[in-house]
């Protein structure tokens, strides 16, 4: 079984300096035991609700085999 990271480009974080702009990614969610990217976002979803409720583009998601 493998582990990913999910991580989007939509929403906004910022600086603890709020005078600059951040233009960075957010991470999702990490999943562990599954096969593939696509067992790994199915399950990401299932176990946090919230993701879908805070109007997340699944097709935004940026997934990464951690090895």
């Amino acid at each position: 079984m493998k582990r990913f990271i999910i991580i989007t480009p939509e929403g906004k974080t910022g600086a603890p300096n709020a005078q600059y702009e951040v233009n960075n990614m957010q991470v999702v969610g990490i999943v562990e035991n599954v096969d593939n990217e696509e067992e790994a976002i199915k399950k990401l979803l299932i176990e946090n609700d919230w993701i879908i409720d805070a109007e997340f583009n699944v097709a935004e998601f940026i997934v990464y085999q951690i090895l």
